[in-house]
């Protein structure tokens, strides 16, 4: 009889092409549109695929209320799944053919009754729903060259690079048979204490693949199930896992390539339907708690999203300024209510230096002291009102690398603020 891992941590991760990623791309594709056209729309749109045999339906539905002529939905969701390499029904869907993919779109304008509680300036805006968000940081990703500055779950950091390496490996054609649809999953060991990670124990990656995949492809090899398998197995180890996974960080883990022996075509949304925000654990921190608001499709004036980057923000912050290891914020909202509910930090006992006998009580005193919760304020101080969000929509949202182009903006540290927190 075989026993779990003791002391571990997994997380996972999804490319792109997994059928419930490639619904939220659509949906950010279609809100960063509705942004460029103008920047106060109010966006709330959810995607559903699903391929058969042959052919294959994408199915748009929401609310959009905007200043300016709507973009082309369609036209939006079509490029959207071709750019990510949907474009043969015999793999999953083909997202460019009016013949074989359909496109039904029931999108209406958001209600009047919540616009009137949404709309406003610093002091009037409330929030969009009601609803609890969290943000996390840590330090276990900060003993990897690789990965400093993350301060983010060391699990959920592998599962992401690694799906996101099978995507350029995909994107660039380095291995010429692997498909869109993919997955990662990583568990770390931690120390006895439970305080720090001590190796990489399991790697599983699952790749949808040609089924010809092998060294003459497209040509059919001679090859037996099993030579297959090893070959597919040998090319995501060493396109995959060995350009993701830090060296210092692999030591002789168990790595498992497509655990059913085969992945072939068709995969994506012909194996499994999609749906926007049904990956909301991939999406932030691998595991922890949640408040179960998606996303993606959303605009900022949504607190599921603006109040989640904020949240993340702020226990970066925190972590970054040596304050503590661990920091998770709760904070909650009602609807067309502008300062939040309910606030909560928790540091795990693991804060440093002299923050009294109560420290999250200091921690949540200083956080008040530095960051301004609403809705409007955050929306300005992370610039929310812009066309960043198709990038989030897969690779995760949190513990990822801000770029000068201004992605990201929630992963950026600002030293005035760091500054403040040190000198409490």
């Amino acid at each position: 009889m075989s026993y779990p891992i003791p002391n571990s941590d997994t997380a996972e991760s999804v490319t792109a092409g997994h059928p419930d990623k490639l619904c939220d791309a659509i949906s950010d594709s279609i809100l960063d549109a509705c942004l460029r056209i103008d920047p106060n729309a109010r966006v709330a749109v959810e995607t559903m695929v699903k391929g058969t045999e042959g052919e294959a339906v994408i199915v748009l539905a929401g609310e959009v209320s905007l200043n300016g002529q709507p973009p082309n939905y369609e036209q939006i969701a079509r490029l959207t799944a071709s750019s990510i390499g949907y474009t043969d029904s015999k793999i999953g869907m083909d997202a460019s053919s009016k013949d074989s993919c359909h496109v039904q779109t029931h999108i209406t304008t958001q209600s009047q009754f919540i616009g009137q509680g949404v709309d406003g300036d610093l002091e009037t805006q409330g929030a969009g729903d009601q609803g609890v968000m969290f943000g996390y940081a840590c330090t276990e990703t900060e003993g990897t060259p690789e990965l400093r500055g993350r301060f983010f779950p060391l699990s959920a950091a592998l599962a992401q690079r690694l799906t996101r390496r099978l995507e350029i490996v995909h994107d660039e054609g380095i291995i010429p048979w692997v498909r869109p649809d993919g997955k990662s999953q990583v568990t770390v060991q931690l120390t006895d204490d439970k305080k720090s990670v001590s190796r990489v124990s399991t790697i599983v990656i699952a790749s949808q693949h040609s089924p010809k995949a092998g060294p003459n492809w497209p040509a059919e090899d001679d090859l037996s199930g099993e030579e297959r398998r090893h070959y597919i197995e040998n090319q995501i180890r060493k396109h995959v896992v060995e350009h993701a996974i830090p060296p210092s960080l692999l030591d002789n883990p168990e790595i498992i390539v497509n655990g059913t022996g085969s992945f072939p075509d068709p995969g994506g949304p012909y194996a499994d339907a999609g749906l926007t925000g049904r990956k909301i654990i991939v999406d932030t921190y691998g595991g922890g708690r949640h408040g179960g608001g998606a996303f993606s499709g959303k605009d900022p004036s949504k607190v599921d999203r603006s109040a989640a980057y904020y949240s993340r923000w702020v226990a970066k912050h925190v972590v970054a300024a040596g304050l503590a290891d661990k920091c998770e914020i709760q904070v909650a909202y009602a609807i067309g209510k502008a300062n939040p509910v309910g606030f909560r930090v928790d540091t795990f006992g693991t804060t440093n230096g002299d923050l009294g006998k109560n420290p999250d009580s200091t921690i949540s005193r200083l956080i008040s002291e530095n960051f301004d919760w609403r809705p409007a304020a955050m929306i300005r101080d992370l610039d929310l009102k812009r066309p960043i969000y198709s990038s989030t929509s897969s690779g995760g949202h949190f513990g990822r690398t801000p770029t000068e182009e201004g992605l990201f903006p929630w992963e950026r540290l600002d030293e005035s603020r760091l500054n403040s927190l040190r000198s409490h």
